[in-house]
Parts: structure tokens; C-alpha cells; sequence
């Protein structure tokens, strides 16, 4: 693989907030029904070490809710590599409502007996993690306070509705874009609500083997 670096990171605030996404070369991050099957075409070693890496980084992982209760019934039994940086950096979820937590708790042991594949129970800290995350309702309030808080960056997962109000809201510092080598004509796109033209400039660009690219912008 290869990475080009094309500027150097200018005055970054304390907790930075990145939205890290799939994409397709024509800028969608699901299907017309949120289909995600095409990420795992191009998905190889390379490409996975990559976002990883990026994960890892995380201070705190930030959702929607949807995406919440579905990383909640897979990570916490999986043995993926992206299981101990999702599982062990404390979650915030934006909801409408609120949590149920003893739902989300029993999700996790339904989740385990299902596994046929030998996975493990989740233990006490990790169980804690997915079903007492931080619950927030207020994108552009409760992400300015968590900004302004000590620690490593925020790190925002989709999906496509949570993604496109975080692009709106103007208080995404980073944006690191995992585009694969496929075009879908149609699909949920990222940047469906911006009020007006978002400028923003490559910071770095890797390149994988199989056509992959993971492009890191910032505002310009």
C-alpha cells in the first residue's frame, strides 16, 4: 500500500470529533435499503489494519441508535480484530428516547448462546460498556460539551442518518473516508443534508492492494 501525505495538521482542538465511513466511489455509504455487503468484496489484511489502527485511537465511540443496538448484539462475542478497541473504549449513543438497558443487556446474552462459532461470554466491563453507554439527544450541544472535555478524539459511526446530521451540524474536525473501488448508482449518501458547500482538504491518502482508498480531510 501507499500513503501521501499532502499538508501538515494545522491547530487541532483538545478532543477533536472524527466520522470514520465506508463509502463508495460515487459517495454513498449504503444502499437504497442500507445495504453494506459491497464493503466486503474489497475488505482484505492491509484495509483492515488500516481501520484498526484508526479505531484504536478512539477516546470515545459516539452512534445513532440503530447502529448502537447492532454493534451491541455482534461485538461483544466476536473475535474480529476491530472487537477490543469497539468493545473496551466507553460508547455514547443519540437517541430520541432512551436505552433499554435491560434489553440491551439481554441482547447480549441472546447474542452469545447464538454463536456457533465458540465465542465467549463478554465479560462484567465489556457487558457494562454496551448496556450502560452514555445516552445523549442533542447533536450540536452534547458534542460541543463532549469537545471541550479532556481525552482522545471522538470517533462517529454511522449509519447514514446519525452520519449526514453530523455533517450538517459543522462540528466534524475530521473526516476519514474508506472508499472502495465500486460505484452503486444509488444509495444512502453522506453529505445529503449540508445547508450549503462543505470545502475540505485532503490531509493524507492511503492506498491498498485491492483498490481500496482511505482518505483523510479536514475542514479547509
Amino acid at each position: 500500500m501507499t500513503s501521501i501525505s499532502t499538508t501538515t495538521a494545522g491547530p487541532r482542538k483538545a478532543r477533536p470529533l472524527v466520522l470514520q465511513m465506508q463509502m463508495s466511489l460515487d459517495g454513498f455509504v449504503g444502499g437504497p435499503k442500507s445495504e453494506i455487503d459491497w464493503i466486503f468484496k474489497t475488505i482484505d489484511n492491509p484495509t483492515t489494519a488500516w481501520i484498526v489502527e484508526s479505531v484504536s485511537e478512539a477516546g470515545l465511540h459516539v452512534m445513532g441508535s440503530r447502529t448502537f443496538k447492532d454493534m451491541a448484539a455482534w461485538w461483544p462475542t466476536s473475535r474480529e480484530p476491530f472487537a477490543p478497541p469497539m468493545n473496551n473504549i466507553p460508547k455514547a449513543v443519540f437517541t430520541r428516547g432512551d436505552i433499554e438497558r435491560a434489553r440491551a443487556t439481554q441482547a447480549l446474552a441472546d447474542a452469545t448462546r447464538a454463536r456457533g462459532d465458540g465465542a465467549e461470554a463478554p465479560s462484567p466491563a465489556v457487558l457494562e460498556s454496551w448496556a450502560n453507554p452514555l445516552v445523549l439527544h442533542d447533536i450540536e450541544r452534547d458534542i460541543a460539551r463532549l469537545k471541550q472535555e479532556d481525552g482522545k478524539m471522538i470517533l462517529a459511526h454511522g449509519g447514514a442518518g446519525f452520519a449526514q446530521a453530523l455533517a450538517a451540524s459543522g462540528l466534524i474536525d475530521e473526516y476519514r473516508l474508506v472508499v472502495h473501488p465500486v460505484a452503486l448508482g444509488a444509495g444512502l449518501p453522506l453529505f445529503s443534508g449540508l445547508a450549503k458547500p462543505l470545502d475540505l482538504k485532503l490531509v493524507n491518502a492511503t492506498t491498498f492492494p485491492n483498490g481500496v482508498i482511505a482518505k483523510t480531510y479536514r475542514p479547509a
